[in-house]
C-alpha cells in the first residue's frame, strides 16, 4: 500500500475540484444557507487545543444556532457532563468548524470560523428554554460557509428507518461505564436512573 505524503500526489489521484465545488464557498451567510441553519436541530462542533482535536455533538430545538448577522452565529451551551472539552479548546485556540444536519435532507452545511465564549446575562437569557438560560453562548465569526453534497447521507442511508439499528443490540452507556471503570460504577443503576436524570437536566 502506497502512502500519499504530498498534496501533489493527492491531486494526481483525485484531480482538481470542479467549479461547483469552489463557487459554493462564501465568507458570509446567504438566505439559502440560512435556511439550513434555521432548520437544523443538530450540529457537530470541531475544535482543536493543546491536548488535540475534539468533535462534539450539539443538539437543541431547530434553529438553536442563531444567525446574528450574515457573518456571525451564536450557539447556546446547555447542561452536560461538565467536561467542556470544546469550550476549553476555544479559549486556547479560537478556530472552529460546524457541520449542520437537517433530518430528512441529504444536504449538509459546513461553517468554518473563529469563536469566543460569553456569559453576558442578556445574551444567555435570550436562549432560555423552559425557564433556563444558556450556561454560556459561543459566538462564531464566519470565515467560510458552504453546502456539502448528499453523497455521504445517501450512501449511509442515514434517514432510512429500515436501516435504523435496534438500540437493544448496542452496548448501553451503563455497560460501557461498568467496563471502563472496572465495575466501580454500577452500570445497571446508571442505565436505570438515566431517563429521569436526563429529563431533569435537559436544559
Amino acid at each position: 500500500m502506497s502512502k500519499i505524503t504530498t498534496v501533489e500526489q493527492l491531486e494526481a489521484l483525485y484531480g482538481l475540484p470542479g467549479e461547483t465545488s469552489l463557487v459554493k464557498e462564501l465568507d458570509h451567510i446567504i438566505p439559502e444557507y440560512a435556511a439550513f441553519i434555521e432548520a437544523s436541530p443538530f450540529a457537530a462542533l470541531a475544535t482543536t487545543g493543546p491536548e488535540g482535536l475534539d468533535c462534539s455533538p450539539r443538539g437543541d430545538l431547530a434553529g438553536f444556532v442563531r444567525i446574528h448577522d450574515e457573518r456571525t452565529l451564536m450557539m447556546p451551551d446547555r447542561r452536560g457532563n461538565n467536561r467542556a472539552d470544546s469550550l476549553k479548546n476555544i479559549i486556547r485556540d479560537d478556530r472552529v468548524a460546524l457541520l449542520f444536519l437537517v433530518p430528512g435532507s441529504g444536504t449538509t452545511l459546513r461553517v468554518n470560523g473563529r469563536a469566543y465564549i460569553t456569559t453576558d446575562a442578556e445574551r444567555c437569557a435570550s436562549f432560555t428554554v423552559e425557564g433556563k438560560p444558556a450556561r454560556s453562548v459561543t459566538v462564531i465569526a464566519v470565515e467560510a460557509v458552504y453546502f456539502q453534497c448528499a453523497r455521504a447521507i445517501v450512501r449511509s442511508e442515514l434517514w432510512n428507518p429500515e436501516k435504523h439499528v435496534d438500540p437493544k443490540s448496542m452496548p448501553t452507556p451503563g455497560q460501557i461505564l461498568a467496563v471502563t471503570s472496572r465495575k466501580n460504577i454500577d452500570g445497571e443503576k446508571y442505565d436505570r436512573e438515566w431517563p429521569e436524570r436526563a429529563k431533569a437536566s435537559m436544559w
